[in-house]
């Protein structure tokens, strides 16, 4: 009995499993062949590739196409190649594309996963609609002391660490965008730069480590939604440290704005506003006219933002700054240039890095850029259609409702058809005259469109101060274990960093 039962069990898991791999060969997609319940997808389930290396993969393998067809877990999925149509999902057709479905379950969503970036529908429209003031250029210069004082800092601690034999940069630029994130976000010193193993420091590292317990949990998330919809894709202490942390500095201000201009802050402030009130994404009226919907922004939803404000705003900016410095230290005749240039700028500043002397560094945003070309902080974009089909007119290919596309931003960002020599570090392939034969969405390293990134001026403001701060003092150069070309780390969910880290060795700047 025992042995039918499982029998039973075993052919309708295998039917289960393989129910929609016939998705992409109906609609005469290329694609690989899938495997039962895994999909397309199983090095990345397993932790042998993260999701921006499958869909770098994907990508290669297909050179002619201008889509390919991919299954995570049983989910068709749909590889975008081509520049037009990424246009037509990230901004013409935006309104039929508008959710990144992330989140495997529609309406069971954990809590600190409603947040800006995990968000969709009307949750997102709405938190996005108040947001987008609070990075204004006027609120990115009022906060700008900050990032000052964060810089001066760094050089501090980057002076103990000279001339060691290597010292990783990836470490030491997270250190600098966690504790300028602590300061912008909650008001709190949270000691990153001066402690290496402070609270704070090690709460970032969680987030972006993804340990067996993680990778289970995605992967049955994935594979069965609904059986396991009730189940944490976050680790339990990210949840409770955070909502420890956030009610602790909102008791600590009385639940009222405390005049600190900080991201804390700024949501109280739209809490003392009343609901946000918006027209829906999601839901019309009658006449077709969007219907009128609102949010209370609770402790819930406050905890939410401040954890991706938190986490996206240290990761991001870290991995953008230490690749940064990477490449200078393997290519010293363009950070020359930039130590040049950032002489000449500070010395007009008095020497201290201000919002305007960062402004004013065209070399050092060209190094910055072109580093984010090769390896952008998040190598992928993902959106799911949310009406009920939609035809891709080059194609006259049709997908259904729930079908993600995704957009290999690091594949494209390396393909020799839109960049030339495209393994080759140049930073002034972003030079006045030269940018502008880069062609349109073939350079995405903050997304493009309504669901861009809504940080990106600050992340890169701070990234380039810190950049700044370091190579106004010190040089940077291969270490004896310094590797050109590094490994990606194969458990990146949503950032990309490196196996081993970006360790370089640190030197004083004689200056003649």
């Amino acid at each position: 009995m025992f042995l039918i039962l499982a029998i039973v069990a075993l052919v309708t898991l295998y039917f289960y499993g393989t129910r929609t791999f016939d998705y992409w060969k109906k609609k005469g997609i290329k694609h690989d062949k899938p495997l039962p319940i895994f999909g397309t997808n199983l090095k990345q389930f397993m932790q042998k590739a993260s999701i921006c290396n499958m869909a770098t993969e994907t990508y290669k393998k297909y050179p002619e196409e201008k889509v390919v067809g991919f299954y995570r877990g049983t989910a068709p999925e749909l590889v975008i190649r081509d520049p037009e149509i990424i246009k037509r999902i990230l901004t013409t057709d935006f309104q039929y594309f508008h959710s990144r479905g992330l989140n495997p379950h529609k309406t069971v969503i954990e809590p600190l996963l409603k947040n800006i970036f995990f968000a969709d529908g009307d949750l997102w429209r709405l938190i996005r609609q108040r947001f987008t003031p609070a990075f204004s250029t006027g609120k990115l210069k009022a906060m700008f002391h900050i990032i000052t004082d964060r810089a001066a800092k760094l050089q501090i601690i980057t002076e103990e660490v000279v001339d060691r034999e290597y010292y990783d940069v990836r470490e030491l630029m997270a250190r600098y965008t966690t504790d300028f994130i602590g300061v912008c976000a909650f008001g709190i010193d949270m000691d990153s730069l001066t402690d290496e193993n402070s609270h704070f420091r090690k709460l970032g590292k969680r987030i972006f480590e993804r340990r067996f317990r993680d990778a289970v949990a995605g992967a049955l998330k994935i594979m069965f939604p609904e059986l396991f919809k009730n189940m944490h894709l976050l680790a339990p202490e990210l949840e409770e440290n955070m909502k420890v942390l956030v009610q602790s500095v909102l008791k600590n201000r009385n639940y009222k704005p405390s005049g600190r201009n900080d991201f804390i802050d700024l949501m109280l402030e739209l809490r003392q506003k009343g609901k946000i009130i918006g027209e829906s994404i999601e839901k019309k009226n009658p006449d077709g006219t969007p219907k009128i919907v609102d949010l209370e922004m609770d402790d819930a939803l406050m905890t939410a933002q401040a954890f991706v404000f938190f986490g996206a705003g240290f990761e991001t900016s870290s991995t953008a700054s230490s690749y940064t410095l990477h490449q200078l230290a393997f290519h010293p005749e363009y950070q020359r240039k930039v130590q040049q240039e950032i002489d000449t700028v500070l010395a007009k500043h008095n020497n201290k890095i201000t919002y305007d002397a960062v402004k004013e560094m065209k070399y050092l945003e060209m190094a910055f850029y072109e580093s984010m070309r090769m390896y952008p902080s998040v190598g992928y974009l993902i959106r799911m259609l949310c009406v009920p089909e939609y035809t891709f007119p080059e194609l006259n290919l049709t997908i259904n409702q729930d079908v993600k596309v995704l957009i290999p931003i690091q594949a494209i960002h390396r393909d020799e058809k839109y960049f030339r020599d495209p393994n080759s570090f140049d930073p002034e392939r972003f030079s006045d005259g030269t940018k502008e034969d880069i062609k349109n969405f073939v350079y995405l390293p903050f997304g493009e469109g309504p669901r861009s990134c809504v940080g990106a001026r600050l992340g890169q403001m701070q990234s380039m101060a810190g950049l700044a701060a370091v190579l106004q003092k010190f040089s940077v150069e291969p270490a004896a274990c310094s590797v050109k070309e590094p490994l990606p780390d194969p458990a990146g969910i949503v950032s990309e960093g490196f196996i081993g880290g970006l360790p370089l060795k640190i030197t004083r700047r004689v200056k003649s």
